[in-house]
C-alpha cells in the first residue's frame, strides 16, 4: 500500500501544481472575461472528452498487462504534457495538448484498482480513504507550490510538474511493484472498452443500484467545482494565483484530516446509510456559502462546512468495488472513472456556461454565484438517490475498517 499512495502523492502534487496557473495562462491568450471563460471551456472540454473515451480503454489493458506499466504510460503522458503547455504560444496549442493528456492520463482509475488487487474487501473503504489521503496531501503540496511559482512565472509551475512526472515515472519504473497477477489478468476485448458499453456493466453489477446516480450526480458537482473555482475567485473575490493556491490547501487538508485521521473512526461507529448521505447533505450546504460568499473567510468556512463531504468518495468506491470480481477491477474502475469522465465532459458547458452568462456583471451581484447554486442542486439529488440506495440495505458499519492503518 506504501508503494501506490507514494506514487500517486507525487502524481497529484505534479496535477496539483498547475491548478492555480492554468487559468490565467489560459487567460493570457485572451481579452475579455467572457471570452476568457469559453477559452477555459474550451481547454477543459478538451481533456475530459479525451479521457472519458481513454479511462476504460487503459483499464481494460491494465486488466491485461497489469498495473505498472499502464500507471507508466499515464506519467509519461502527463510529463509531455506539461512541458508542452509551459512551451504554448497559441490557444489551439493548448486544447491539442490537453486532449493528449487526457488521453494519456487515467492514473486514478489504475490505482483505485491497484488497491482493490493488494486489499480484502471488507478493508476496501479504509484503504480507499487512505488513498484519498493521498490525493488531499498532493492537493495541499501541489496548488501551494504552484501559486508561489505562478506568482513568480505562469509558466514556472509546469516545468516543475513535468519534472515531478518525469521522477514519477522513475520511481514506477524502478520501484513500484506490479499488484496484478498472472492468473488474475484476462485478454482484452475492444467491445468492452466502449466507454457506454462500460457505463452498462457498471450499472448491472449486483448491488449498485442507485449508486450509479450519486456517483453520477455528485461527480458533476465536484467536476464543475474544479473546472470554475479559479475563475469564480478571481471574479468575485479578486483573487490570483497565490490565493487560489492557499484556498485549494485549504480543501486538501480538510480532505487529509477527514479521509486519513477521521474515516476510520466515523466507519467504526457509523453506518455507511448515514455517514454518505450526511456527507452530501454538508456537501450541499458548502456550496451555498460559497456561492453566497462575498469576503475570503467565508469561503473557508465553507470548505470547513463541506468537510465531512470527504468521507462519501472512498464509501462509495468500496461499494462498487465489492460488486466487482478480481478479474476486472481494472475494467470497473476504469468504468466508473468513464462515469466521472463523462460527467466531466457535461460539466464545462454547464458550469463554465454559467460562469460566461455571469461573468461580465458586477461582483457584488448574488447572481455571480449562480454555479455553485447549481452545485447544490446536484448534490441534493445525489443525496436522494443516496437515501433511496440504503433504505434498501441492511444497516451495517465497517468494522474490518479499524485492521487498517495509513
Amino acid at each position: 500500500m506504501g508503494f501506490i499512495l507514494l506514487a500517486v502523492l507525487i502524481d497529484m502534487i505534479s496535477i496539483g501544481l498547475i491548478i492555480p496557473v492554468l487559468p490565467p495562462l489560459v487567460g493570457t491568450f485572451t481579452t475579455t472575461a467572457s471570452g476568457h471563460t469559453l477559452a477555459q471551456l474550451a481547454v477543459t472540454f478538451a481533456f475530459c472528452i479525451a479521457n472519458f473515451f481513454a479511462s476504460p480503454i487503459l483499464g481494460g489493458l491494465s486488466d491485461r498487462f497489469g498495473r505498472r506499466r499502464v500507471l507508466l504510460v499515464g506519467f509519461s503522458g502527463l510529463a509531455l504534457s506539461f512541458f508542452v503547455t509551459a512551451m504554448a504560444t497559441a490557444l489551439w496549442m493548448l486544447i491539442v495538448v490537453r486532449l493528449f493528456s487526457g488521453a494519456m492520463q487515467s492514473n486514478i482509475a489504475i490505482a483505485n484498482a491497484y488497491v482493490a488487487d493488494i486489499t480484502p474487501p471488507e478493508q476496501r473503504a479504509q484503504r480507499y480513504g487512505q488513498l484519498g489521503a493521498a490525493f488531499g496531501l498532493g492537493f495541499i503540496l501541489g496548488p501551494v507550490m504552484g501559486g508561489l511559482l505562478g506568482h513568480i512565472d505562469l509558466h514556472l509551475p509546469f516545468y516543475v510538474a513535468g519534472g515531478l512526472a518525469l521522477l514519477n515515472w522513475c520511481y514506477g519504473y524502478f520501484v513500484l511493484p506490479e499488484s496484478l497477477q498472472s492468473e488474475h489478468r484476462r485478454p482484452f476485448d475492444w467491445r468492452h472498452a466502449n466507454p457506454l458499453a462500460a457505463l452498462s456493466r457498471v450499472r448491472a453489477l449486483r448491488g449498485v443500484g442507485p449508486l450509479i446516480y450519486v456517483i453520477s450526480f455528485s461527480g458533476l458537482a465536484q467536476v464543475i467545482v474544479q473546472s470554475c473555482w479559479v475563475l469564480y475567485t478571481g471574479q468575485r473575490l479578486g483573487w490570483g494565483p497565490l490565493d487560489n493556491g492557499l484556498s485549494l490547501l485549504a480543501v486538501g487538508a480538510m480532505s487529509v484530516l477527514m479521509q486519513g485521521v477521521l474515516l476510520k473512526p466515523l466507519m467504526k461507529r457509523v453506518p455507511l446509510q448515514q455517514l454518505v448521505p450526511a456527507g452530501l447533505m454538508f456537501a450541499v450546504l458548502s456550496n451555498l456559502a460559497v456561492g453566497f460568499a462575498t469576503a475570503g473567510w467565508m469561503v473557508y468556512a465553507a470548505i470547513a462546512i463541506g468537510g465531512l463531504g470527504y468521507a462519501i468518495g472512498p464509501a462509495l468506491q468500496s461499494q462498487i468495488s465489492k460488486a466487482a470480481s478480481v478479474t476486472n477491477q481494472g475494467e470497473t474502475m476504469g468504468a466508473v472513472a468513464a462515469l466521472n469522465s463523462l460527467m466531466a465532459v457535461i460539466a464545462p458547458p454547464l458550469g463554465l456556461g454559467l460562469m460566461y452568462l455571469v461573468a461580465d456583471l458586477p461582483r457584488t451581484d448574488v447572481r455571480i454565484g449562480a454555479p455553485f447554486f447549481f452545485i447544490a442542486v446536484l448534490q441534493a439529488l445525489s443525496l436522494l438517490f443516496a437515501l433511496r440506495y440504503f433504505a434498501t440495505q441492511p444497516q451495517q458499519a465497517e468494522p474490518a475498517a479499524a485492521s487498517s492503518a495509513l
